[in-house]
């Protein structure tokens, strides 16, 4: 037993020092100066600690200016799928006796998950629909994430009957019983499904690509990759070619994607403790 115990935590520390040593590794590159990072020496732990980088980027307009598109996309893109995921997912969860028709609407959300339009009629309803390179063309499209309805809706089911119609003997109805009893014990699966929620917004760069029309426009993740595939050299200015001289292209790279990573880094701890609780939650039942 002890041998195993022994085998499985350092299987566990080996996975999980594997996980990390991309991101200490760019942490470390931005850390570095200009020459160390280009003749390959840094590793693990900063060479020549140096805070140029971070100067370089926080100085940029467009950085600045793709973080405020993605915190404006995170709230309110999480607030709208939130708030419709519980609306949906609440009277899906009831039985056929008391919402008629409701397989065939569930059927008609899992539907969307078996089946999809394509990318060029998914492009041109978003065209005709008039939000083109607006904040609403990066939120409405996923306004409805199915597979958290789901999620949500099995953690719904597995809570007692007995709760809800408690709550119909005090006078109250599916409003209010929904928003004061079902939303408030049901905090593992909302948290689960707000991290998910949260991280796809976050992360999502290829619809910000083709659907914003100039890069200032662009969401971080968006902006982040345009920069890892080429950073345009041409077009600074003559203050920023005097940082450039103390900071290099890798450099500058690695600060901006630990940068963008920072955020959920700083998240995902206050909410681990219910990710795990939540999925096995709301896995019950069907």
């Amino acid at each position: 037993m002890k041998v195993f115990s022994w085998f499985n935590n350092t299987f566990l520390i080996l996975l999980a020092f594997i996980c990390l040593f991309p991101l200490l590794h760019i942490l470390a590159i931005s850390f570095s100066s200009s020459a160390a990072a280009s003749a390959g020496l840094v590793k693990l732990w900063p060479v020549d600690f140096t805070l140029k980088s971070y100067e370089f980027i926080l100085s940029k307009h467009e950085f600045l200016k793709s973080m405020t598109v993605t915190f404006q996309r995170l709230v309110i893109g999480t607030a709208v799928n939130m708030i419709l995921t519980v609306l949906i997912a609440y009277p899906l969860s009831k039985e056929t006796k008391d919402l008629k028709f409701r397989t065939l609407y569930a059927w008609f959300f899992i539907f969307t998950i078996l089946f999809g339009g394509g990318l060029i009629p998914w492009y041109m309803t978003i065209k005709y629909v008039g939000i083109m390179n607006s904040i609403w063309a990066l939120i409405l499209p996923s306004a409805v994430p199915v597979f958290n309805v789901i999620l949500l809706l099995n953690f719904f089911r597995g809570i007692p009957k007995e709760l809800e119609e408690s709550s119909f003997i005090d006078g109250a109805g599916y409003w209010t019983t929904l928003w004061k009893i079902m939303v408030p014990i049901s905090l593992p699966a909302m948290a689960t499904v707000g991290l998910f929620t949260m991280v796809n917004h976050w992360n999502s760069w290829f619809d910000g690509l083709i659907l914003m029309g100039r890069s200032d426009q662009y969401p971080l993740a968006t902006y982040l990759q345009t920069i890892i595939k080429g950073m345009d050299l041409t077009k600074l200015s003559g203050q920023d070619a005097i940082v450039m001289s103390k900071v290099s292209d890798r450099t500058a790279k690695a600060a901006q994607i630990f940068v963008g990573t920072l955020p959920i880094l700083i998240v995902y701890p206050f909410l681990q403790r219910y990710f795990v609780q939540g999925i096995v939650l709301g896995s019950v039942k069907e």
